[in-house]
């Protein structure tokens, strides 16, 4: 890919170099805001024993937990695990490790990944198995924990629109947890709905600077799927 710039055509392409064993933040909540076609893709390219960093895993049949049903996740760090059946089985079988992160934290660290700063210390968790063997000290009274940033060696993203240079600007509850995972991957690959050329994006509305993404394509029939859809109950009224 050296030569060709940061916009790539074909998603396998995108990930060809991701290898078995990587660390990879994946931007989404849910499966709202989820780089759909990335994941797609590395289900198709089999990747094996992945560390994955991301807010939760999907459901069963779309997000991440495609590639929980490939048996392609080694660990999930993550701060919430429930909607997912293929999850639950292969923890209790031990077959999946989990490291289960408070959802601020999680957002912190890696945030903090990305802005090169290894570690900080925070009061949420102490006194639980979040605590366990990690350091303690006080702080104007108050106890903290020392919670470590967190890099990946790839990061994927979903983004509404994005230009030639990778900046990227994202679109309602979509912006979630992509722009914290777009500073920490050590290669950010970033998939967008529409791509415009280089000036067509308001510099004071882009929400992640191209410095941060090495790679960008754009993607096709986007499916955007509810996991739970709650309707207001129809009224009847019976007149009589």
């Amino acid at each position: 890919m050296a030569g060709k710039g940061k916009r790539i055509t074909e998603f396998n392409e995108a990930i060809q170099d991701i290898q078995d064993g990587a660390t990879i933040i994946v931007g989404g909540f849910g499966l709202s805001g989820i780089p759909e076609n990335l994941i797609l893709a590395l289900v198709e390219k089999g990747t094996k024993d992945l560390t994955i960093v991301s807010n939760n895993c999907g459901v069963d049949d779309w997000g991440l937990g495609l590639l929980l049903a490939n048996k392609q996740i080694k660990k999930m760090v993550a701060s919430y695990v429930g909607e997912n059946k293929i999850f639950e089985k292969q923890f209790l079988s031990e077959e999946l490790e989990v490291e289960l992160v408070p959802q601020g934290t999680l957002a912190e660290r890696i945030r903090a990944g990305g802005a090169g700063i290894p570690g900080f210390y925070t009061p949420t968790g102490v006194g639980t198995q979040i605590a366990e063997g990690k350091e303690l000290r006080h702080f104007n009274g108050r106890p903290h924990i020392l919670e470590k940033g967190i890099i990946g060696d790839f990061a994927f993203v979903k983004a509404w629109r994005g230009d030639l240079l990778g900046n990227l600007v994202y679109r309602k509850t979509a912006r979630n947890f992509n722009p914290l995972a777009a500073t920490a991957g050590r290669v950010t690959i970033a998939e967008v709905e529409q791509m415009v050329e280089v000036g067509n994006l308001d510099p004071d509305e882009i929400h992640t600077p191209g410095i941060y993404v090495q790679r960008i394509l754009e993607g096709k029939n986007y499916v955007k799927r509810i996991e739970r859809r709650t309707v207001i109950p129809t009224k009847i009224t019976i007149e009589g």
